[in-house]
Parts: C-alpha cells; structure tokens; sequence
C-alpha cells in the first residue's frame, strides 16, 4: 500500500474542515469559523507549493485539490445564504459556477483531456473572494461589494481558463 504524500494530506485535511467550519459557524463561532476558512486557505497554498517544488503532483491531487477548494467555497456561500449574509442571487451564481466546474473538471478529466493548471487570474479571484468572506465574517463594511467583484471576476477567470483550455487540447 502506497503511503499519501504531504501535499495530498493537505488536501485531505481541508475536506475535513469543511464540517467543522460548519458546526463551528452555526454554532455562533463566526470568528473561529472565520480561521477555519483561511486555514484551508493556507493548506491550499501549500500543498501546491510543496507539490510543485517536490515533484510529488499527482492524479489524485490534481482531482481532489480543486474539489476540495469548491467545496469548503460551497460550504461557506451556502452559510452565509442560511444566515442572512448574502443575497440569494449571489448564492446561485456561485452555486452554479462552482458545481459547473467540478462537473466539467470531472468530465473532461475522464474523457482523457488535459487540465489547465492554476494561473494568476485565479489565485487573484481566490484572493479576493477570500477578503469578501473576511470582510462578511468580521460585519465589516464593503463585503457585499467586493463579493460580486469576486463574482465578476470569477466569470473572467473562467474564460480565461476555457480560453487555455481549447488551445492546450487542440494542440494535443
């Protein structure tokens, strides 16, 4: 039996924090809620990075690591929707595009496709949904806005990636 490497037991780790994000939040721990969110954050920085500078990139954590980020970013929307914070409209978007892109990763995945890797227009999409959240955690001012901007961007990102996409398999 193969032992997992460090950098897939990163993502791992952030599959369980999704729950515990959860009780954590519904159980009026917002700011606890708020480090586990910014802890898989971290863990999602480093795996990457520890993978890359180690050679140890592999099938399961190209699959698993962009799962695991959707899914700790649907487990957030989807408390902040329950709990008043953000509006539905900005709810189902997100829903939608991020159930889009596990769908479509998955399908083309097992259709033999190659994926595109990580790129600036989306660690800067991350990193702003990431101050979105910070600033609806912490009822600072602007978390609405800057969440939408995310939105926006996020859409941009997406083209950009379907832009790569096309052009890395048709190359192929």
């Amino acid at each position: 039996m193969r032992r997992m490497n460090v950098p897939n037991m990163l993502t791992m780790s952030r599959f369980v924090m999704i729950p515990l994000f959860l009780a954590l939040y519904f159980n009026d721990h917002s700011v606890a809620a708020l480090l586990i969110v910014l802890l898989a954050g971290l863990t999602d920085l480093l795996d990457g990075y520890i993978a890359r500078r180690s050679g140890k990139i592999t099938t399961a954590g190209i699959m698993l690591d962009p799962l695991a980020d959707k899914l700790m970013m649907l487990s957030v929307v989807a408390a902040l929707l329950v709990s008043g914070e953000i509006p539905w409209a900005a709810a189902a978007i997100m829903a939608i595009r991020e159930l889009g892109m596990i769908a479509s990763s998955t399908y083309f995945y097992f259709r033999g496709m190659k994926t595109v890797p990580a790129n600036a227009f989306g660690k800067v999409t991350t990193a702003v949904y990431y101050l979105a959240i910070m600033l609806l955690f912490l009822d600072q001012p602007g978390g609405i806005v800057v969440l939408w901007c995310a939105i926006v961007l996020s859409f941009v990102t997406t083209g950009v990636y379907l832009m790569k996409f096309r052009y890395l398999n048709r190359a192929s």
